[in-house]
């Protein structure tokens, strides 16, 4: 396993939150600020795990998740995805690990929460 993150999140200030938190750790972030863009990376770059924002501007994260794991890159089947989102109704949690996400979290993002769940799946290179 690697360190490259894909961020897909169309909030400049949560993106800005994240990359500063990630990259101090010492992980290579990618970014997307759409769905479909998300998608793409997804499939163009090496990446080990996926931050995912639900409410995008073109597809909703649920359907980020699906594509990615039907993609035709074998790999994606594998990367965790965790959801990030403001949606906290009930079913929420239960929609995105129904739709290929495997952690959810709500906002406002917690650094050293986010942290944990990124190091238990892949651990922090400055932390080796």
């Amino acid at each position: 396993m690697g360190n490259n993150v894909l961020y897909i999140e169309d909030n400049p200030d949560n993106m800005t939150l994240v990359k500063r938190a990630l990259e101090a750790r010492g992980y290579t972030l990618f970014e997307a600020i759409t769905g479909l863009d998300g998608v793409s990376a997804a499939e163009h770059e090496n990446v080990d795990l996926i931050l995912l924002d639900i409410n995008l501007p073109d597809i909703d994260g649920y359907e980020v998740a699906r594509r990615v794991r039907a993609s035709e890159k074998h790999s994606l089947a594998y990367v965790p995805i965790i959801a990030i989102t403001a949606n906290a109704l009930k079913g929420d949690a239960e929609k995105a690990l129904s739709a290929g996400c495997d952690v959810y979290m709500s906002k406002p993002i917690n650094i050293r929460e986010l942290w944990a769940r990124i190091e238990a799946f892949i651990p922090a290179p400055n932390s080796r």
